[in-house]
């Protein structure tokens, strides 16, 4: 809530801020966890399960909207739609929704639905706005991003192989897609979709281009839905989708030809910090679950509570620092976004992105073992969480293209430094003239026994 912001960003959020926070966390807290074993239920069983989306959802929605819980998502001084938050302040709300399957979807701020209505909001024109934009964010229909391809390797996006071909009045599609987030729930209308329109262009990085494909357009074959850690995630999905001559308008291209990478970038920026500030969430409600188990009565292992042995109550410890230290490298990176925009704050965009998972794996992890057998089973959320966020490792990038860049990038200093440090050795040796004393080596003063 408000009064837990941490001190060293509380001045940069504004009193609506704070008062829609304490909001978010009581609607979280009261009406979405507990509907998150409801929405399980309503999902039912069998093809069913892709066929529909439970009632529970259009349910929260009503009840968030009228709270004026709704598309928080999308910063001030950014958008014109924006209802007016920082990505600071957005994202300590997110951190709340992290706590809960269905809180995300239930404000009309989940993936990837957010991550597309930036991108209509922030390169569409004004045509693509009102066809997909708005029932976007009246929550009246969802989406999906189509960019991963099964054939090669998609770290390097440079690699993506999905022809875009200029045909007349249209474009032509052909290749595939997996990963294809969203693409199993009937409700997806709109598949914003990354491929290459000018393959022989000398620069790799104008090759790309961003299209908006409808989901029923002739040509789309959904092939079947990848699991993740045996979960499907139904009936969101996650699909594996071809795409055999599949034609658009041409005024379905975003912003110009070659401008996907510009595009994406512009979309992953935020899409990252919003990940990270849900998975602080989601690990502070798996220590939530540890704390229950540790004082547990009926639980005694050798005659003690768990908390009375000494290793439990440094994974307790050790899980609050690593939490409390990874949510203050995400606001910085939001706050980095908010003064400078997220195309100067990669760097620290990187850094929450590759932090913030591994501390969430290691502190759910502990809440597992904690539980024991219990712990891998679906009678704790702990299980599926540690799924869903083992992927943010691999979504968005997967952590060793983020290092790999910011290792370049701190190495740059290199030449610096060592001429930082040589003229520091210099300076040190002419002081040692100066005051004539020999510099003292290590160990060299310490008394030596006889033998």
């Amino acid at each position: 809530m408000s009064a837990q912001i941490p001190i060293a960003v509380r001045n940069r959020v504004s009193d609506r801020a704070k008062t829609t926070l304490d909001v978010v966390a009581k609607f979280v807290e009261e009406e979405c966890i507990p509907a998150d074993s409801v929405f399980d239920a309503q999902i039912g069983e069998g093809d069913a399960r892709w066929e529909g989306h439970p009632q529970v959802i259009d349910d929260l929605k009503a009840k968030a909207k009228t709270l004026g819980l709704w598309n928080m998502f999308l910063p001030k001084d950014h958008y014109k739609e924006s209802p007016g938050f920082t990505n600071l302040e957005y994202g300590l709300m997110a951190e709340w929704l992290g706590k809960s399957r269905v809180a995300s979807e239930a404000v009309n701020c989940a993936a990837p639905d957010t991550g597309n209505m930036e991108v209509l909001a922030k390169y569409g024109n004004d045509a693509q706005k009102a066809q997909w934009l708005k029932p976007l964010m009246d929550g009246e229909i969802r989406s999906a991003f189509l960019m991963t391809e099964p054939q090669v390797a998609s770290s390097d996006a440079r690699n993506i192989e999905m022809k875009i071909e200029k045909d007349g009045n249209g474009y032509v599609l052909n290749g595939q897609k997996w990963w294809s987030s969203g693409a199993g729930d009937p409700r997806c209308k709109i598949y914003i979709v990354m491929g290459k329109t000018d393959p022989r262009n000398t620069d790799p990085y104008k090759q790309q281009s961003v299209i908006l494909v409808p989901s029923d357009a002739k040509g789309i074959t959904i092939h079947r839905m990848l699991s993740v850690y045996g979960y499907d995630d139904a009936p969101h999905g996650h699909g594996h989708i071809t795409f055999h001559n599949v034609r658009v308008p041409a005024t379905n291209i975003v912003l110009g030809e070659g401008r996907g990478f510009e595009i994406i970038q512009g979309r992953l920026g935020p899409g990252r910090i919003h990940h990270a500030m849900r998975t602080i969430g989601a690990a502070e409600r798996a220590l939530e679950w540890m704390l229950m188990r540790i004082n547990d009565p009926t639980k005694t292992p050798f005659g003690k509570q768990l908390r009375e042995h000494g290793v439990i109550l440094e994974w307790v410890a050790k899980s609050r620092l690593e939490i409390d230290a990874a949510r203050l490298v995400v606001l910085n990176a939001a706050v980095k976004m908010d003064e400078e925009g997220p195309k100067a704050a990669l760097k620290e965009i990187a850094q929450a992105k590759v932090l913030v998972p591994q501390m969430a794996l290691t502190v759910i992890d502990r809440a597992v073992q904690s539980f024991g057998g219990a712990g891998v089973s679906q009678d704790t959320p702990l299980a599926n969480m540690w799924a869903q966020i083992r992927t943010l490792r691999l979504a968005d990038g997967p952590d060793e293209v983020h290092l790999q860049q910011m290792g370049r990038n701190e190495n740059r200093r290199g030449k610096a430094v060592a001429i930082k440090i040589n003229e520091q050795r210099a300076k040190a040796a002419q002081l040692l003239e100066q005051y004539k004393v020999k510099k003292t080596e290590i160990g060299s003063n310490i008394k030596r026994s006889k033998l």
